[in-house]
């Protein structure tokens, strides 16, 4: 435990662990190295000994314990100070001791990850009193759980060597390669510049070392893609977007840029008045009806037989008819429509009309 300052009334809490018996024990004195504030001396019940194994705790005084551990591990052990006679109570000193007949290196940590990278290491040694990393860059540390920055691409082999003079071979080493790889680089640029009324925005994709994009336009849709095709993006209402891409190399290292685009939508409305559902070659452009048109919010579409019957119904403005009923695709004839729309900008309109299905 450090500290800046000491009250007149505070004990200075310290201890040491050391291995009693052969190298195969588990068995530990805990020396207690804590300082009593001036006349102040500890008693017999000052201290509260938790071995972080579930033992039961230890009421005693300043003398050393002795204490068998259960089994190889690795345990937070604390003495506690309890004792009201002094301004510090109650405080708490923790260590973390590694315990085991055999020392063994090991530590968990990702096998790749993309520049600038810090790794951050898991050490899960068994037992180990000091931690010697070799980054496999020129740097080393002693820490017991580095975190090390590679800011070059690259392969690197981390070396640990872990030393316990307590256990029977002393020491053990491990190695671990990781991938430092190199990130993509996104940019795009917008057509037209200024923006044109109703007219979509277009996306020219400039990115470099990538195999996958997400763009993201700023008003909730996205699209992904796998190659660098030109996207084109209609926007509903009039305003300043920000759009993102996100590009995506092999490795999975991504790099994001965005910027502002300007759309400028008037309200605009049409309901074609004929289609031809079901017929090949019209998949994708004439064998649904719908709604057409710029800057168009909420709509009530509905759908009428000659008799009277309604067929269709839809309040969301890219679904469109596909001629059937209950699944069943409806003869040619002349069907009747009414639509209520809402802008996007708050303005209505409505409309009816004949819509003729052609077979």
């Amino acid at each position: 435990m450090v500290r800046g300052h000491f009250e007149d009334d505070e004990a200075l809490l310290g201890f040491n662990a050391v291995k009693v018996g052969p190298c195969e024990s588990l068995e530990y004195q805990f020396i207690n190295t804590s300082i009593p504030p001036g006349a102040k001396p500890f008693t017999v019940q000052s201290f509260i000994w938790d071995f972080g194994d579930n033992s039961p705790k230890i009421v005693t005084g300043p003398l050393a314990v002795n204490h068998t551990f259960p089994g190889p591990g690795t345990y937070n052990v604390k003495l506690i100070l309890p004792d009201t006679n002094y301004c510090n109570a109650p405080d708490t000193l923790t260590k973390q001791l590694r315990i085991a007949p055999l020392v063994k290196a090991q530590f968990e940590t990702p096998a790749a990850g993309c520049v600038p990278y810090t790794a951050v290491i898991n050490n899960t040694s068994i037992a180990g009193q000091d931690f010697f990393w070799d980054f496999g860059d020129g740097t080393t540390s002693t820490l017991t759980d580095p975190i090390h920055l590679y800011p070059n691409t690259g392969t690197f082999i981390i070396t640990l060597r872990v030393v316990d003079t307590s256990t029977c071979n002393k020491t053990d080493q491990t190695q671990f390669t990781i991938s430092v790889n190199p990130k993509p680089k996104a940019a795009f640029t917008i057509s037209p510049i200024p923006a044109e009324e109703n007219k979509p925005a277009i996306f020219f994709n400039g990115s470099l070392g990538a195999t996958k994009f997400n763009w993201l336009f700023g008003d909730g849709e996205s699209r992904t893609k796998n190659n660098m095709d030109t996207i084109i993006h209609q926007y509903d209402r009039t305003g300043i977007y920000q759009a993102c891409l996100v590009a995506i190399n092999q490795y999975g290292c991504t790099d994001t840029v965005c910027q502002p685009v300007q759309a400028i939508v008037k309200p605009l409305l049409d309901v074609p008045n004929a289609f031809t559902p079901g017929r090949p070659g019209t998949r994708g452009k004439n064998h649904i009806v719908k709604p057409e048109g710029f800057g168009i919010g909420k709509v009530m579409f509905r759908i009428y037989n000659r008799w009277g019957q309604k067929i269709f119904e839809t309040t969301d403005p890219r679904q469109g008819w596909d001629g059937t009923y209950k699944g069943v695709l409806q003869p040619m004839d002349v069907y009747v429509y009414t639509l209520e729309v809402e802008f996007t900008d708050g303005t209505k309109a409505s409309r009816k009309g004949d819509i003729t299905l052609i077979r």
